[in-house]
């Protein structure tokens, strides 16, 4: 698993990527191969917008698990898609607790909040919440959704339609370029809404 820190929501395992292929290459190649009808619309490739999130949503779980892009596990998911008007953007969710809000709920609820994934390490630092295991009581679960734009300039015109070793290495390059992106400008937004980390 890789190390994250307050501002690396995405990390690339390019070693793991060749160590565990198949194909003695790259294992995200083989699941691009898996789907090659997601890269190609009547065998010509996909406008860029189309190849950006069909290449992340097959370097992340759960098409892709253990991903090629690993996602900070408190953040999830994190997926790039087209807004209304067609432009690329990613939504990220991150469960926050109630100490992390302005307004809490009102302890005479005694309402429950998200809960640690008891199957996480104790010292993990952006632990997965999960709801309560009891429904003893009320629950006030509070999920932000933050989009970000992304910047047409980071996105590739692919050049192949079919898999090989031209189109795994346009969809490394624009995932790359994804996931930098998602560190250099969602990343803070998400260490300010959880007040510099959890």
């Amino acid at each position: 698993m890789p190390e994250f820190d307050r501002f690396t929501l995405a990390v690339i395992d390019d070693i793991a990527d060749r160590a565990q292929a198949s194909n003695s290459r790259s294992r995200y190649g083989a699941y691009l191969a898996q789907h090659a009808d997601d890269f190609h619309e009547d065998g010509q490739p996909l406008r860029p917008v189309e190849f950006a999130i069909a290449a992340w949503r097959t370097a992340t779980a759960p098409v892709m698990a253990p991903g090629y892009v690993h996602v900070r596990p408190d953040v999830y998911p994190l997926d790039v898609y087209r807004d209304h008007h067609g432009n690329p953007a990613f939504c990220a969710k991150v469960g926050l607790r109630h100490g992390d809000l302005a307004r809490r709920p009102d302890n005479r609820l005694r309402a429950r909040d998200w809960e640690r994934d008891p199957r996480g390490r104790s010292d993990e630092p952006f632990p997965v919440l999960i709801s309560p295991d009891r429904t003893d009581r009320p629950a006030v679960l509070v999920t932000a959704t933050l989009l970000v734009p992304v910047p047409d300039s980071i996105l590739l015109r692919p050049t192949a339609a079919r898999p090989g070793r031209t189109l795994t290495h346009e969809a490394k390059q624009v995932v790359a370029a994804l996931a930098a992106h998602a560190n250099h400008v969602l990343a803070p937004l998400v260490d300010e809404l959880l007040g510099g980390g959890r």
